[in-house]
């Protein structure tokens, strides 16, 4: 099997910037990814924010109704101090209007996020463990009946339902090994985070495969990604500089000009 067959290229769609985004940029960069064959437009969720940042929900909309097939997936969203019920009725309209091609990234996030949303840090693993659970079941169930420790709901109804089938994939984020394991057990893919080294996610790889066989899942069939950035010029200096400016300014993580 050709190289190009078994690794498929998804693209950052226009989102995060130091400058605020032209929306014809995003326009043109969406079609043009399509036109060019990759597989997948995303964007990550950063509500607060020192940068200009859209909300991905409403950026992937707009993307979706720019074109035909791509897919358009946000990676990640940070499940915990969300309502799980909001979050599958967001996704669920975005598979409606996209014609099934949403994916829903999710994840723990980090400190931060708990402070500035006000949410406590206590069972956030408990809460994302049952948002994905509450998810699924509002995706896939005409009337859902929950009893959690952190949600219950009662003959909740939603409509409209995903177009895909049983659901839309739901990927994970996170390289620590908890998060690994869960991922291999509720997640239909795993994203290593565009921040984490290459020796990182090299090592991260093998014990996802290696819980998946535990789970008694085919580590051929569940998709591994990695973001990766890179920065185009015709001189490889300016390539350089800019890449350098972006992380110094976006991530407080600068790279080496």
């Amino acid at each position: 099997m050709a190289l190009k067959d078994r690794i498929t290229l998804g693209m950052s769609l226009p989102h995060r910037s130091p400058e605020p985004i032209d929306m014809n940029v995003v326009c043109q960069v969406a079609q043009r990814a399509e036109a060019l064959g990759f597989r997948d437009l995303w964007v990550t969720e950063n509500t607060l924010d020192h940068v200009f940042s859209f909300d991905p929900m409403v950026v992937l909309t707009y993307a979706a109704a720019l074109t035909r097939s791509i897919r358009v997936g946000v990676s990640v969203v940070v499940l915990p101090i969300q309502n799980p019920i909001h979050v599958a009725h967001q996704v669920a309209t975005l598979d409606y209007a996209s014609n099934g091609r949403a994916i829903l990234g999710v994840g723990l996030g980090r400190d931060q996020h708990y402070t500035q949303f006000q949410v406590p840090r206590d069972h956030r693993v408990r809460r994302f463990r049952e948002g994905v659970e509450l998810i699924k079941a509002l995706w896939t169930e005409p009337k859902v009946n929950y009893r959690g420790t952190i949600f219950q709901l009662d003959a909740g109804a939603m409509s409209p339902k995903p177009v895909q089938t049983p659901h839309p994939p739901i990927w994970m984020g996170g390289g620590h090994p908890d998060a690994l394991r869960r991922a291999s057990a509720i997640a239909d893919g795993w994203m290593g985070a565009g921040g984490s080294s290459h020796a990182d996610f090299k090592r991260a790889v093998p014990l996802l495969r290696e819980h998946l066989e535990k789970a008694r899942r085919d580590p051929k069939t569940f998709p591994i990604s990695k973001r990766v950035f890179l920065s185009v010029h015709e001189r490889a200096d300016v390539a350089r500089t800019e890449l350098h400016r972006w992380f110094s300014v976006v991530y407080h993580n600068p790279v080496t000009p």
